[in-house]
Formats: structure tokens, C-alpha cells, sequence
């Protein structure tokens, strides 16, 4: 019985940790972690969140993700959103030292991109470094280039990053233990869907199959061409 009561407090936990991460993410630009994380609980049973679409979130309706950016990308070149302008994007912010988490979704959107065949050339795989003080543009020129051909590595100042994270609603911070010879980033892990406007239309919540995402953002290019 104790077990049982055990794994169910375990269950709770965790079921609560991914309604605060969501919460960060989505929340609007006036609305601060706690109302967020209340608005989502709420909308989880019985409320007003937003519905899980075949393999994404779709965004609570007044939500905006996504806009200007000024960065570096991996050939030293300094671009914007407009550089992307007309074209969607699955984007995902991480960093090129992450041991796990960031090699196995970047590997899902490139598999997701390759998925769509025929379509996946109006998509343009992004990778933002959230650690620019080691993922150099030439660092991340072959990091990328590990992945996918057309996968673009962004990087930039401090500031910069930060204001691009800022607009998406991203989670990071540097974590240096005692016991560690180098640091790490802890950071929240979504990959987005941003539409031609440079908008998010989606997000993908970690661990989806390249299948479904593929799925979701062929219904969404159909969805905006007819």
C-alpha cells in the first residue's frame, strides 16, 4: 500500500513538473509563471488550455510565440527573422555540449523534416545555441552539419540569445556543480513549429516521433496554402 502511495505522489510530481514547463512557455506576455501555471492546470481538468493537436500543442488562442531575433549563424553571417521570411522553420533551443536530451531531438526534426518528402524543402531546420559562450559560429557549423544539410546554427551575444529565448518563452540556465569539471545547461525542450510570418503555429513536446511532427506540420502547410 505504502508503495502504491508511493508511485501515485511520484506520478503527481511529475505530472505537475510538465503543466509548470508548459505554463513557462506558453504563457502570454502579462501573465506571470503562477497565473499561467494555474490557467493550465485549470484548462488540464475541465478549463480553457490549449488542445493537443495529431503530435503538436496548438497555442492558446491569443498566444504569441516567436518574432524578431537577431543572431549569427554558423557561416559568421549576422540574420534576423527576415532572413527566414516566407519560409517555415521547426526550431529548437539547446546547446552543441548537451549530453543527451539535445542530439535526440535535434535527430527527431531532421528525421521529421526528411519525413515530409517533397515538402520538407519549405521547411528550415533551426538549432539556437542557448550557450554562446562555447558554441562558436564554427563550432556550430559542424555540429549541425552532423544532422541535417540544411540545418541552420545560430548563436550571438548574451543579450541577443536571450531576447530570441525571451520571445519563445525558453527556460535555461547554467548549472556548475562542485563535483564537475565543466558546466551544463539546463534548459526547457520544445521544438517549434514557426510559420512563414515567424510566428510558432506549434509546439512539439519532447520525445514525439519524427512521424507525428511530420504529420503536424504537413497539416499546417496544407492548412496555409488552400
Amino acid at each position: 500500500m505504502l508503495r502504491l502511495v508511493r508511485l501515485c505522489a511520484l506520478l503527481l510530481i511529475l505530472l505537475l513538473g510538465g503543466v509548470w514547463a508548459y505554463a513557462w512557455v506558453t504563457r502570454g506576455p502579462d501573465e506571470g509563471p503562477a497565473e499561467a501555471f494555474a490557467n493550465r492546470l485549470g484548462g488540464l481538468f475541465g478549463g480553457g488550455a490549449g488542445p493537443v493537436s495529431s503530435g503538436g500543442v496548438q497555442l492558446p488562442q491569443g498566444l504569441s510565440l516567436g518574432g524578431p531575433f537577431t543572431l549569427t549563424d554558423q557561416t559568421g553571417k549576422t540574420v534576423t527573422e527576415r532572413d527566414y521570411a516566407g519560409r517555415w522553420m521547426l526550431v529548437y533551443f539547446g546547446y552543441s555540449f548537451c549530453p543527451d536530451v539535445c542530439p535526440t531531438e535535434l535527430g527527431t526534426m531532421a528525421s521529421a523534416v526528411d519525413a515530409l518528402g517533397p515538402a520538407g524543402e519549405k521547411v528550415t531546420p533551426v538549432f539556437i545555441s542557448v550557450d554562446p559562450a562555447r558554441d562558436t559560429p564554427e563550432h556550430l557549423a559542424d555540429y549541425v552539419g552532423r544532422f541535417h544539410p540544411r540545418m541552420q546554427g545560430l548563436t550571438g551575444t548574451p543579450e541577443q540569445v536571450a531576447e530570441a529565448a525571451r520571445r519563445y518563452r525558453v527556460y535555461y540556465a547554467k548549472v556548475q556543480r562542485p563535483e564537475m569539471t565543466d558546466y551544463l545547461m539546463d534548459h526547457s525542450s520544445f521544438i517549434y513549429l514557426v510559420g512563414p510570418d515567424g510566428k510558432v503555429r506549434s509546439l512539439f513536446r519532447p520525445e514525439q516521433t519524427p512521424e507525428a511532427i511530420a504529420a503536424a506540420v504537413a497539416a499546417q502547410i496544407g492548412r496555409t496554402a488552400s
